[in-house]
């Protein structure tokens, strides 16, 4: 989840505080944050937290971090930006201590100084951490790929990454995301080919849909709208809020002349508007997905529409991503998706692996490590690293939770701290599931629940009818099922004391465990099972 502690003797500092999202078998859970266990037990010694840029999977974790350890938190502008905006919703804003970092103007930080060097990606106003230690510096190039052309002209610091590597590096982490690409990852502005060709083929209404991060992006197909002639309508809760936030900082352009409300959609000729739409990942409320299944107000998708999906397809979303396609083809609307195509619709923020051997040739670390990635992706990582003789001096594979030591007799593996994930639930976005909850729900999901309800007396103690037999989710797969079970929870009843049926704890654990046997023996199942006893 992108978060990482620096530590020298009493001093920690904290890079990065992502999120990520849950997996399948994580039922009804929002959000994973991780584990800050080490950072608690050491609250006194956390200096801050540097955040490299801000997209969810850096900075998403920040309120709940926050709510914990309230300590300073560095970033640059925009991203800052974010940070406000995220920490404003939860509440916590008042109370954080923001502090902008400007590339190339290093600042200090307990025994650490550090300096932000900027590097181009997906977002903007993204930098690399060069932190010097009493023992050297240290590298963090958070997430990167050298764009010799950027949209907003802000160059990667390649100089920078020199400079450090004549003077001797400590330790290099890099970014393992696009490790398995061969070559060069494309720059930017290599979609414009392709967006310039769907403006002008468009005959009708345009649907863009996007990362709402993706600034370069949301710029190029604002900038088209105007030259084609077409008012650009925003569509999406992020995609508003990320489209603000770049209007302020001047990354884009967007005068009220040229925009217009999703209300106003119906007075326009249908070739003279461009919607800008969040919902890339097939997300159910999202407004693409909504407006796939013509279930959106104002957002609707007819014959001869242009849908363009214009960013990648992340890992564990195919099912939801092409469910949504399906719909907008059902809708005989033009669908444009990355397909490997050129000129390609969408083009990767991470380095490929010659860009990745550029940085190590110009840092030329004594230490190698790499991060961000699949282990997988680490140990490919590790091995194109190893295979640079001359340009690396070790190379460390370490896990979360892994400890590394680097001292002034060499770096090693030095045991391992607490860590995990912390699962949030949906809605409230602040309680926290437990492992025993999640096992719950997974076991409901897969076994059904059984509910065996007995009517007991409350002044005799007395059985006052048969016992009933309740089932959700539960296949008995025999017909004799239901009256298999009330005959087994009424032999356990009969089988038990008046001060027995009196304690209903008790009870309903005997009732609990003898159900259990009679049905694991007959279904081979093993539903949960909650006995319920009504007073009467």
């Amino acid at each position: 989840m992108n978060c990482m502690a620096f530590r020298w003797a009493d001093d920690i500092l904290v890079v990065d505080a992502g999120l990520m999202f849950p997996e399948a078998e994580l039922l009804g859970v929002d959000i994973v944050v991780p584990d800050i266990t080490y950072l608690l037990q050491n609250r006194e010694k956390v200096r801050g937290i540097i955040l490299t840029h801000g997209h969810e999977d850096h900075i998403g974790g920040l309120p709940w971090i926050l709510s914990e350890l309230n300590v300073p938190v560095y970033a640059t502008e925009f991203t800052l930006a974010y940070v406000e905006e995220k920490l404003d919703e939860h509440g916590l804003l008042e109370d954080a201590e923001l502090n902008e970092m400007v590339a190339g103007e290093r600042f200090q930080l307990g025994p650490f100084t550090i300096h932000p060097l900027a590097v181009t990606h997906s977002l903007v106003d993204c930098v690399a951490l060069a932190i010097h230690t009493p023992i050297g510096v240290v590298i963090h190039t958070g997430d990167f790929k050298v764009d010799p052309t950027p949209t907003d002209n802000k160059l990667f610091d390649l100089h920078g990454f020199a400079e450090y590597g004549k003077n001797g590096v400590l330790a290099l982490l890099q970014d393992s995301t696009n490790v398995e690409r061969r070559g060069y990852t494309p720059s930017e502005r290599a979609v414009r080919g392709k967006f310039e060709e769907v403006f002008a083929q468009a005959e009708r209404r345009l649907f863009i849909s996007c990362f709402s991060s993706s600034i370069h992006r949301i710029k190029l197909a604002t900038e088209l709208a105007a030259e084609y002639g077409r008012k650009v309508c925003i569509i999406g809760r992020s995609m508003n809020t990320s489209t603000d936030i770049a209007q302020d900082l001047d990354y884009i352009n967007l005068p009220d002349s040229a925009t217009i409300h999703p209300g106003e959609l119906k007075n326009y000729p249908a070739d003279r508007v461009c919607v800008m739409i969040s919902g890339t990942q097939g997300e159910p409320m999202s407004g693409l997905s909504r407006a796939a299944v013509d279930n959106h107000r104002h957002a609707k998708i007819e014959k001869g529409d242009t849908v363009v999906l214009s960013s990648r397809i992340i890992p564990g979303n195919e099912k939801a991503i092409y469910r949504m396609v399906d719909h907008l083809f059902r809708r005989e609307a033009h669908v444009i998706y990355d397909d490997g195509s050129s000129p390609p619709i969408h083009v990767s923020g991470h380095a490929s692996q010659e860009e990745l051997r550029l940085i190590i040739n110009l840092v030329k670390p004594k230490y190698f490590i790499p991060v961000h990635g699949e282990y997988r992706q680490l140990k490919l990582h590790a091995e194109l690293a190893a295979s640079m003789t001359g340009s690396v001096g070790k190379v460390l594979l370490i896990e979360s939770g892994d400890v590394l030591e680097i001292d002034e007799h060499g770096a090693r593996k030095g045991g391992t701290v607490p860590v995990g994930r912390i699962c949030i639930d949906s809605g409230s976005r602040t309680d926290v599931v437990e492992d025993i909850i999640i096992r719950d729900r997974r076991h409901i999901s897969e076994d059904g629940i059984v509910l065996p309800i007995v009517a007991i007396n409350k002044h005799t103690g007395e059985i006052e009818a048969t016992p009933e037999i309740v089932t959700r989710g539960f296949a008995a797969g025999e017909d004799n099922f239901s009256a298999g079970a009330k005959k087994v929870v009424a032999q356990t009843l009969d089988q038990s004391s008046d001060e027995e049926k009196r304690d209903y704890g008790v009870i309903k654990e005997k009732i609990r465990q003898d159900l259990k046997r009679y049905i694991s023996k007959q279904t081979a199942r093993r539903p949960l099972i909650m006995p319920v006893i009504l007073e009467i």
